[in-house]
C-alpha cells in the first residue's frame, strides 16, 4: 500500500470555503471517538491527540510546543499528523504538520465567525502577532472579504510585518475592542488580556491561544457578557483554563455551553440577534484534524 506524503507545497491546492464546508459535512457524521495526553516540563508541551470517525478515518496528531523557541528564532510549535484508513487501519497518509495545524485552528475559527459573527462585518481585531495571526488575517479575509483587520501585540515590532493594504498595527487595545466587530485572540497568555467592560454590544470573540488547564485570554465579565460557544465540549470542558476555571469557579455552568460544531445540523451554532456579544473557544480537538487532514488529501488526490 502506498502512503500518500503531503508537504506544505498542498496548499495551492486548498480553499478556506471548502474547508468550512468540509468541516461541516465532518460534523453530520458519528460523533469522533477523542483523546487527548499532555506531558509537561515547565512551560513545554507535548500533546498527543488521536481521533476515529466512523465513515471517515483515524488521525494521530503529536503536538510539540515550546513558547522559548520564539526568543531562539524558531517555530514554538512542531510535530506530524498519521492519516488511517477508516476499514482497515493501515496507514494513508502522512501530512505537514504546520500545513494541517494552520488550517484546521484558522478553519475552525472561521466556521464559528461564520456563523456567530455579526452582520456586515467591516472591523476584524487580532490579538496576538504570531503565525497563527497571518493564517487568521487570511482565513477571515477570505470569508469576510470587505473588512478590514488591525492587530495588537504586547511588542509593536512583532506586529509590524503583517501590516498591508487591509491591515493596520493598532497601540490602543480598549479602544480596538470597542470598534471591532470581530476579535481574535492568538497569544501564549496565561492571565486574561480581554476586559468584558471593552466590548461592544454585537461582538463576536474567537478565543484561540488557551490550550493548557493553566491559560486564559479574556475575563470573567467577557464570559457573563457573552453566550458561550465551543467547537467541542469534549475538548474543552475539562481541559482548557478558558473554559474549565470559570466553570469551577461557579461563573459559567455546563448549561452555558450553549453548542458546540455537532449542533450545527440543528441550527443551535448560531446568532439570535445583531446586538448580543457571542464567544467561541477554540479547543481544536484531533477530530477537527482528522476531518482537515481528510479535506487536504482529497484536495491533493483531486
Amino acid at each position: 500500500m502506498t502512503l500518500t506524503v503531503i508537504g506544505p507545497e498542498a496548499e495551492a491546492r486548498l480553499d478556506w470555503s471548502a474547508l468550512t464546508e468540509a468541516l461541516t459535512a465532518g460534523h453530520s457524521l458519528p460523533v469522533a471517538e477523542v483523546t487527548d495526553g499532555f506531558l509537561y516540563r515547565g512551560s513545554d508541551t507535548v500533546l498527543n491527540r488521536a481521533a476515529w470517525i466512523d465513515g471517515l478515518g483515524i488521525a494521530v496528531k503529536t503536538a510539540t510546543i515550546f513558547p522559548g523557541n520564539t526568543a531562539r528564532g524558531r517555530a514554538s510549535v512542531d510535530g506530524g499528523v498519521m492519516l488511517y484508513d477508516d476499514a482497515e487501519g493501515h496507514p494513508v497518509a502522512l501530512l505537514d504538520f504546520k500545513l494541517v495545524t494552520k488550517w484546521k485552528t484558522a478553519g475552525d475559527s472561521l466556521l464559528s465567525a461564520l456563523r456567530l459573527a455579526p452582520p456586515n462585518v467591516e472591523t476584524i481585531l487580532i490579538v496576538g502577532a504570531g503565525t497563527v495571526a497571518a493564517s487568521l488575517i487570511e482565513a477571515y479575509g477570505a470569508g469576510f472579504p470587505d473588512a478590514r483587520f488591525e492587530v495588537w501585540n504586547r511588542t509593536r515590532a512583532r506586529a509590524e510585518p503583517l501590516a498591508g493594504p487591509r491591515v493596520r498595527i493598532v497601540d490602543d487595545l480598549p479602544a480596538a475592542c470597542a470598534r471591532a466587530d470581530i476579535i481574535a485572540t492568538a497569544t501564549m497568555a496565561t492571565a486574561p488580556v480581554i476586559e468584558g467592560a471593552w466590548l461592544t454590544p454585537g461582538t463576536h470573540l474567537d478565543l484561540i491561544g488557551a490550550y493548557r488547564p493553566d491559560m486564559r485570554e479574556v475575563d470573567d465579565a467577557t464570559l457573563r457578557r457573552a453566550r458561550v460557544f465551543v467547537d467541542s465540549r469534549k475538548t474543552t470542558m475539562g481541559h482548557i483554563g478558558e473554559i474549565e476555571i470559570p466553570l469551577q469557579a461557579g461563573v459559567l455552568s455546563p448549561e452555558d455551553i450553549l453548542a458546540d460544531f455537532y449542533d450545527l445540523p440543528s441550527g443551535r451554532f448560531a446568532r439570535q440577534g445583531p446586538e448580543e456579544i457571542t464567544l467561541a473557544k477554540n479547543g481544536g480537538g484531533a477530530h477537527l484534524d482528522l476531518m482537515t487532514a481528510r479535506y487536504i488529501l482529497d484536495a491533493v488526490r483531486g
